[in-house]
This record gives structure tokens, sequence and C-alpha cells, in this order.
């Protein structure tokens, strides 16, 4: 993962070759993710009730990214992860429409 300074904030930039090998979520919902979806995804729909239930099972350790249609959901869905535990939750920006327009 590459990382560069701004004057504000790192700027975090991962590939796609990158999320190949990850814990990668995507928290839409069923009828979104059934509809198309990154290569290795598991679907944990963020507004279905009972997100917390469904991640339990997860490494707190491992690195897990998130993501979305365009990114509002899965920081929620980060927020979430990290006051449960979570140490390494990373929110692939811009959500399934950008990352899905890097194949």
């Amino acid at each position: 993962m590459a990382c560069a300074q701004s004057s504000s904030k790192p700027i975090s930039q991962v590939t796609t070759e990158e999320i190949s090998n990850v814990v990668l979520l995507d928290v839409r919902t069923p009828q979104e993710y059934s509809a198309g979806h990154l290569n290795g995804a598991v679907n944990m729909d963020w507004l279905s009730g009972n997100f917390d239930s469904m991640v339990k099972p997860l490494d707190k350790n491992e690195t897990i990214y998130v993501y979305c249609k365009l990114g509002g959901r899965s920081a929620k869905a980060q927020a979430r992860l990290k006051e449960l535990g979570f140490t390494k939750v990373v929110n692939l920006e811009g959500g399934y429409d950008a990352w899905s327009a890097k194949k």
C-alpha cells in the first residue's frame, strides 16, 4: 500500500491486486450484491440490523476492507467495526462504483 502525505492528512492508495487476498466486506444490500460485487467479497448488509452479529466471527486483528456503492455506508461500517475492536479497517474510497471501474 502506497502512502503519501498531503498538507492536511495522509492519503492511502490500494491497488486491486492488494485487495485480492484479504477480508473484503460488501456492506450493501443482498440485492445490490447480487447485481455485481468485487471478486472475493462477502456480503454483510449494513442495513440489516444484525451487522454486529455477522462480523463477530471475523478476526479483529486481520485487515478488513469495506465498501458499499459510493462510500457512505462503508464509512459507517468502518467506524462500527473499530468500535467493536477491529484494529485494521479500510474503507475503499469511492465504493463499488469506483472499484468496479478499475477492473
